[in-house]
Parts: structure tokens; C-alpha cells; sequence
């Protein structure tokens, strides 16, 4: 039996006009492909778990994003993900035409499932080299921190080895719950100008 959040219904609600039709129409496609499907609210938008997360959805102002969780480990035959933006892998999606045909989508979606449901890991990109400055950037934090101006804000501002301090501590984390209760932590530290250390700072 599927899992049904509220607070998806509320967050599709509030969303702009334009974007009410294409979430309820990716929600109503999501259930069909995964009929044991758990909706949650994660990073302020709905994601959709059956043995972990695999995919999200998100409005915006003027477009909606559309995502998988393990993106890079899934075949493309349709080659729907040339448009891969910062959040999501389908573009902006202002309308419902801006979607793929119902079929792909359902295909693509039940691929996403299969993966979690084989205990397929995501791969995490390797830590950047000593001394590099090619510093990655996952997309669950590019996520976070477009929804929070003054961590986006503190973030930006930092110094290489105070995002660096941040990011490992992510990565770290042996498991996904782990690494959403750090990241909600981290945003309230970034909130009001913190490092990851802060604590050990001296004053």
C-alpha cells in the first residue's frame, strides 16, 4: 500500500498555477509505476522512497524540476536526461508538454525503483585531491541551499577548506537518514554564519 504525505498535498497547493498540473500529474505517475510508493518532504520538496528515495519533484516560480535519485547509475535510451539542470534531470519544466510521454516516464520510473530494489548503491563522486580546488558539489546540497538565501549566502562566502569541512561531513554519514539530520543541521549553523567547526573556534 502506498504511503501518503499531506504535506505533498499542501506543498502542491501552495505551488504557482502552472506548476499544480505537472506535480499532480508526476505524483499521479510515480504511484502508478510504484504502487508501494512512500511520500515524504525532504530539503522542503516532495521525494518519493520504496527502499530509499529514487526520485523528487520540485516548483519553482517560473518552472518545475523532476529527479532521480541514482541518475548516473541508470540507461537512457530516450536520452531524456540531455537537459540536466542543477536540480533535476529533466530540465525546466514549465508545462506538461515539457515532459516526456507517460510511457517513457513510467519506464524510466520503474527503472529507478528496480535499481533500489536490487540494493543498487549510488556511487559517490570521489573527494576532491589534496590541495584541488575542484571541490563537488552534490545536488541534494545545491537543493538545500536554493531554498535558504542566508545559508546559500554563508556558503558561498566560505573559503574553500570551510565548504570542504561541510561537504566530507555529508559524505560521511553511513546512511541517508544521517545525512539529512546533518544536512538540517548544517543549514541552521549556515543560517547564522557558522563553519562546520564553529564550536572548536577560538574566540
Amino acid at each position: 500500500m502506498p504511503t501518503i504525505d499531506k504535506r505533498v498535498d499542501a506543498y502542491i497547493k501552495k505551488a504557482q498555477p502552472f506548476a499544480q498540473p505537472i506535480l499532480t500529474h508526476i505524483r499521479k505517475l510515480i504511484h502508478t509505476a510504484c504502487p508501494e510508493v512512500e511520500e515524504k518532504i525532504k530539503w522542503s520538496f516532495p521525494n518519493f522512497e520504496y527502499k530509499g528515495v529514487f526520485c523528487n519533484m520540485a516548483g519553482f516560480k517560473e518552472h518545475c524540476s523532476f529527479g532521480f535519485w541514482k541518475q548516473s547509475l541508470m540507461k537512457d535510451p530516450h536520452k531524456i536526461f540531455g537537459k540536466t539542470e542543477a536540480m533535476g534531470n529533466l530540465g525546466k519544466i514549465k508545462s506538461l508538454k515539457d515532459l516526456p510521454s507517460d510511457k517513457i516516464m513510467l519506464e524510466y520510473i520503474k527503472q529507478a525503483v528496480a535499481l533500489n530494489e536490487q540494493g543498487v548503491k549510488r556511487v559517490l563522486a570521489p573527494k576532491a585531491a589534496p590541495n584541488s580546488k575542484d571541490l563537488v558539489i552534490h545536488d541534494y546540497l545545491t537543493k538545500a541551499l536554493a531554498k535558504n538565501k542566508k545559508a546559500h549566502t554563508t556558503f558561498t562566502s566560505f573559503s574553500y577548506s570551510h565548504k570542504k569541512e561541510y561537504v566530507e561531513w555529508f559524505e560521511e554519514a553511513k546512511t541517508e537518514e544521517t545525512r539529512v539530520k546533518r544536512l538540517k543541521t548544517a543549514l541552521e549553523w549556515m543560517t547564522e554564519g557558522k563553519s562546520r567547526n564553529w564550536k572548536y573556534v577560538k574566540k
